[in-house]
């Protein structure tokens, strides 16, 4: 049996490839054997880095938590365990955007988390 070299499945997966590589540098758009292995690793990357935004976001929160409640005379760590001794249960997505849009809701947060705190 003689081997396919110009039929429709290999051309179209030939077209796929090379679409997915579109605006790589060099021959690697245009290029099938440098795309392919071009955009193998793009998929991984791209596959990885989906999980790390999440690890990335959470960091970004921390941050911004952390900023306004060392203006508020507080560490980051000791707020979230007065959270916890508060029964205090938001997460810290919604309480970075407590501290970003509505500072006086955060200070009355800070306010319940030092009291549960006993300072």
């Amino acid at each position: 049996m003689s081997r396919a070299v110009d039929g429709s499945k290999r051309k179209n997966h030939r077209k796929k490839i090379l679409k997915l590589a579109k605006g790589y540098w060099g021959r690697r758009h245009s290029n099938y054997k440098t795309a392919k292995d071009a955009v193998a690793k793009g998929l991984t990357y791209a596959y990885r880095d989906r999980k790390d935004r999440k690890g990335d976001f959470r960091a970004l929160w921390i941050v911004r938590i952390n900023a306004v409640c060392r203006s508020e005379g507080m560490s980051y760590s000791r707020f979230i365990e007065g959270l916890n001794k508060a029964g205090i249960t938001l997460n810290r997505k919604a309480l970075a955007f407590l501290a970003l849009e509505d500072a006086t809701a955060f200070k009355a947060i800070v306010v319940q988390a030092r009291q549960a705190l006993g300072a």
